[in-house]
């Protein structure tokens, strides 16, 4: 019977393993109520927000963007076709899984150029904000730098961990597996 209580035990210490890291990433909503969209300040968005390890960002937009994640070089230079990953659907939700920056434009023609463009650092922290955002440099065609505000909000996860592709991976998988182990502890 001893055997029986440390296996639920562990068991238990498993699950809170799973459970506890996934509650504490934060989502943020690039752009806000806004979204993913033309004429919307990203600099303020970056500047607002501090991203770590874990932490998810979601962009929203119509039919007429792209979410392409970058090379820094392809950022800076606009350039698009060489996208280390790209969607298209509407709702892109890509999880930071690795610190360093991390760069987002939009694959559609010009639409980079006039500010649909996103530079993230990520923090080694797991989800605790220790990273921050690198505002995306903007010039007009006269030479200046475009400003105007637009804050976004970030929301604590109910965290569905995805891939930078956005292949879901559900807790509830660890979690169903980890009743069939406690389960075979229990009745073996």
């Amino acid at each position: 019977m001893a055997g029986v209580g440390a296996g639920f035990v562990c068991v238990v210490a498993v699950v809170f393993c799973m459970v506890v890291p996934s509650c504490l990433a934060t989502v943020y909503t690039v752009g806000d109520t806004s979204g993913w969209t033309l004429g919307v300040d990203y600099t303020t968005w970056t500047g607002s927000n501090t991203v770590a390890v874990g932490d998810s960002l979601v962009f929203n937009y119509g039919s007429s963007h792209s979410v392409d994640e970058v090379s820094a070089s392809d950022y800076k230079t606009c350039t698009t076709g060489n996208a280390i990953s790209s969607d298209n659907t509407g709702a892109t939700t890509i999880t930071l899984k690795t610190a360093g920056t991390h760069y987002f434009i939009c694959g559609v023609a010009s639409h980079c150029g006039t500010g649909m463009k996103l530079a993230v650092t990520v923090g080694s922290g797991s989800g605790t904000g220790t990273g921050s955002t690198t505002p995306p440099s903007s010039s007009s065609p006269t030479g200046g730098t475009s400003t105007s505000t637009s804050p976004t909000t970030k929301t604590p996860a109910v965290n569905t961990p995805e891939s930078s592709l956005g292949a879901v991976v559900s807790p509830f998988v660890g979690l169903v597996i980890t009743w069939v182990a406690s389960s075979v502890l229990i009745f073996s």
